[in-house]
């Protein structure tokens, strides 16, 4: 009988490293201290080009885009304010990307230009992609203002930009998690 518990023991043990493996957080939640958040209902969006798919809450208000070189879903949740909410723009762009200084730099003279500065950069692994994700903060209108461009290399020719924006001061690193725990779960087709 000693046998047969330590066994279950062993088993149960074993099962829970499994789950704790498969819930591994990102990199990035990991710089943003979040914790894993979980959203109900949710619906599988396809870009307007086929080339991935986001799972986002079905109650949510969603507008697709593309154009030439790029095909976009943006998303929000209308049923909260601005500042209780977070913004996300997820887009697929047909167009080199290296991360070096100057792309940096150009990002961040850009972002200036709308009264923005950076406070966090990093490179990171984000869907098994080299990533670089730079985080701003200012104020747009009367709102404090937060946004985190999270650029993901797919492949030599094309990038996806995932772009969070957060209004006002309340939970904003919850809102960012949120969003992060969307992004983390883009399907990429190409």
């Amino acid at each position: 009988m000693k046998f047969v518990s330590k066994n279950i023991y062993n088993i149960l043990f074993l099962a829970s490293l499994l789950f704790l493996s498969c819930q591994k957080q990102s990199e990035i939640s990991k710089n943003f201290n979040c914790e894993t958040s979980v959203f109900n209902n949710l619906e599988t969006v396809d870009d307007v080009k086929d080339l991935f798919s986001l799972d986002i809450p079905e109650n949510w208000k969603t507008n697709l885009y593309q154009d030439e070189v790029q095909s976009s879903i943006f998303t929000a949740d209308t049923t909260k304010q601005l500042t209780e909410t977070m913004l996300l723009d997820v887009t697929f762009i047909q167009n080199k990307i290296a991360f070096n200084d100057a792309f940096i730099l150009q990002q961040e003279q850009e972002n200036l230009a709308k009264g923005l500065i950076k406070t966090k950069s990093k490179q990171i692994l984000l869907l098994e992609k080299s990533s670089l994700y730079l985080y701003f903060k200012g104020k747009k209108g009367k709102f404090n203002y937060q946004v985190c461009n999270i650029f993901i290399k797919v492949n030599e020719s094309n990038f996806v930009l995932a772009k969070a924006e957060v209004y006002g001061d309340s939970l904003v690193n919850n809102r960012f998690c949120e969003a992060f725990s969307l992004i983390e779960n883009i399907k990429l087709k190409k």
